[in-house]
């Protein structure tokens, strides 16, 4: 959640939003979840921006145009390292190479394996003197 406080009563409402929009997805009611999501999102939810990326890129909802993006950055933001990864991967789809592998490392200095196995999956023996370059980069300059 965000950084605000909430009272004990919004924490269990929030609680129970979070099981609810679970339950629908599970049962393929997209349309409930998603709009579980959105209240959840709009709240500060970072796995649920995460979550409706992944319904945008999935299908699982129509898409609009940048809002499968706009939720993915959203959650990296946030600090989902999942959604950073994902946001590495769009950036090396799109032949954005030095985007991508920030994105990246960010991702594995938060934990995500999946990152590190992407990088040296794509690196090879070459990895440790061009991540070191980069690393070096990603805090000499902003994304």
């Amino acid at each position: 959640m965000s950084g605000k406080s909430y009272s004990q009563h919004e924490r269990a409402c929030m609680k129970r939003a979070v099981e609810l929009r679970a339950e629908q997805y599970k049962k393929g009611d997209y349309s409930s979840a998603f709009g579980y999501y959105v209240k959840a999102a709009e709240l500060g939810d970072v796995d649920a921006h995460y979550r409706l990326s992944l319904m945008y890129y999935l299908g699982k909802v129509l898409r609009r145009m940048g809002e499968e993006i706009y939720h993915l950055e959203e959650a990296a933001i946030g600090g989902h390292p999942t959604a950073r990864c994902g946001l590495g991967c769009h950036e090396w789809r799109n032949g954005n190479t030095e985007r991508a592998v920030k994105h990246l490392i960010i991702a594995a200095s938060m934990g995500h394996d999946g990152s590190i196995k992407f990088l040296m999956m794509n690196f090879g023996g070459d990895l440790s003197a061009k991540m070191t370059l980069l690393l070096l980069s990603v805090h000499i300059r902003p994304l």
